[in-house]
């Protein structure tokens, strides 16, 4: 009975720290997307700055 509770207890601590790995990841991947979009974004308009501009 003791080592079945051990069993599932260490069932239970190994999905949660997969999921808090998992959402970590995820966490920082889309910070980096944001930084990207926002670059990005930036790129775009000091592209059609230049072009409304004649540049």
């Amino acid at each position: 009975m003791s080592s079945m509770l051990l069993v599932v207890g260490a069932v239970f601590a190994s999905l949660a720290l997969g999921v808090l790995l998992s959402y970590g990841i995820c966490q920082g991947m889309f910070r980096i997307f944001r930084v990207h979009a926002q670059s990005a974004a930036r790129r775009g308009q000091a592209a059609r700055i230049g072009v409304s501009a004649g540049n």
